[in-house]
């Protein structure tokens, strides 16, 4: 299993925007976003962030993230993360995390990276404490339905 890490490419986003399966995991990927994901709205979202990166497994597209915050010596607020739904829990959102955690520090010098997850969101409210994400605020916020929910702020604290 080759794994190699790159920038988005245009030829990506039709793949990318596949791996988006219900409303709610659009709303988890891209809360902006109106359902159907279109490839526009994922080509404007790119060409508002910096360093939209995919990982490809054996030279197919199976994960997207991006910074949607980034500051040189600050932080760097990790977004849109995806991984293809058939090759999940294989531990590539594990590498495309720590890919990016890798880009804010060396790109970016981020003396801090964040992410946020939606209270909703079982799998990744699991997932990034794996990682070394600690939780450090809880904002609230209205869901596509004007449903109170918590957006959950973490913090990368390497142990």
């Amino acid at each position: 299993m080759a794994v190699v890490f790159r920038p988005v490419a245009d030829a990506d986003i039709a793949r990318i925007c596949s791996f988006v399966g219900s409303p709610q995991e659009l709303y988890f990927f891209f809360p902006a976003a109106t359902w159907p994901l279109t490839h526009e709205q994922l080509r404007d979202s790119i060409a508002q962030r910096s360093d939209s990166t995919v990982i490809e497994l054996d030279g197919q597209v199976v994960g997207f993230a991006n910074f949607y915050r980034w500051a040189s010596g600050g932080t760097c607020t990790i977004g849109n993360v995806i991984v293809d739904p058939e090759v999940r829990g294989a531990g590539l959102g594990a590498q495309l995390i720590g890919q990016m955690i890798h880009i804010a520090r060396s790109k970016h010098q981020a003396s801090e990276v964040t992410l946020s997850c939606f209270n909703s969101n079982v799998a990744g409210l699991l997932f990034y404490p794996k990682l070394g994400f600690v939780p450090f605020a809880i904002e609230e916020r209205k869901n596509k339905q004007q449903e109170r929910v918590a957006l959950i702020h973490l913090r990368y604290s390497p142990s």
